[in-house]
């Protein structure tokens, strides 16, 4: 009867104990199945001068090692809008084909533009404007909606990082604070006027207080002036009419030698006499500010979505 006892309750242990188990591995089976798989895409407007695709690739290499200390995203890639692969749908693409649940995408534009708020949403298929659409077929620009979870960060614009990054490349040039003015050249953009118009202010007020200096001004060299010198020899010709020199400086993400060179650097050249005005044809990177807000950014959109 004891061993008849003892052989019921060790059937007892052993089945309570194999129950335990497959509970244990149904708990680490639903641990897996809801633990996301992870990346970040860098995404720029792009260009055919490798020079700027190489300053862009960059900040990729500089923040990897950063954003990965964090073993919760897998990968880092960058991808460029328009012009060069790989493009943001060859990038998406791979992302799907490595099984990721969430890409978060953060856009390095200078502040909101039709790239940010309408280009790239179409692009991965967060909006689905027929309009943008068909123009996104006209540059023959790939639209591609993966099956991960897309999130897009906010811009530069959102931080202090350009008016740091404008204050020491002015600071780099000036010799005489109180006989000098700041041009400053961007991009532009033609619906988002405004927000573009707002950003250029905001960064001449800051530079006023941080530099000391009074006379600035700013000009766009982009498609909403037909990609022409003459608004930045007007902007550079103003300041001159108050002060003996001027400091010219690019509000571009990447050296691209159309925009740093024939553009802003020929209008330079066309008002230059003497020492009066002082240009280096560089750009916002590198950047380690620019670096710390990517890690930043996509720390902060990873808790959001975790």
């Amino acid at each position: 009867m004891k061993k008849i006892l003892f052989n019921l309750l060790m059937s007892l242990f052993f089945i309570a104990q194999l129950s335990a188990c497959s509970e244990s591995d149904k708990a680490a089976i639903n641990t897996d199945e809801v633990k996301k798989k992870t990346a970040v895409l860098l995404v720029n407007h792009g260009s055919e001068s490798a020079k700027w695709r190489e300053m862009l690739l960059n900040v990729e290499h500089s923040v990897t090692g950063k954003i990965l200390e964090s073993k919760e995203i897998s990968e880092v890639r960058t991808a460029f809008m328009e012009y060069t692969e790989p493009s943001i749908a060859t990038q998406l693409k791979a992302y799907d084909e490595a099984g990721y649940d969430e890409v978060i995408l953060i856009p390095l534009f200078l502040t909101v533009s039709s790239h940010s708020l309408s280009d790239i949403p179409n692009i991965v298929g967060i909006q689905s404007d027929p309009k943008v659409m068909d123009q996104l077929a006209k540059e023959k620009i790939e639209v591609y909606r993966p099956k991960a979870r897309v999130t897009i960060t906010p811009t530069m614009d959102f931080t202090t990082l350009l008016k740091k990054n404008v204050l020491r490349r002015v600071e780099a040039l000036s010799q005489d604070g109180k006989s000098e003015g700041v041009v400053m050249v961007a991009y532009g953009d033609h619906e988002y006027n405004q927000q573009w118009e707002e950003m250029m202010e905001e960064i001449g007020r800051y530079l006023k207080v941080k530099s000391g200096i009074d006379t600035i001004a700013y000009s766009w060299c982009g498609h909403l002036v037909h990609y022409s010198a003459e608004p930045t020899v007007k902007a550079i010709e103003q300041v001159l009419e108050m002060e003996d020199s001027v400091i010219v400086v690019p509000l571009l993400v990447a050296y691209d030698p159309y925009f740093q060179d024939k553009i802003i650097g020929k209008a330079a050249e066309m008002v230059k006499t003497g020492d009066n005005v002082k240009y280096i044809p560089d750009a916002i990177l590198p950047d380690q500010n620019l670096n710390d807000w990517v890690v930043e950014i996509t720390n902060e959109v990873l808790k959001r979505i975790s």
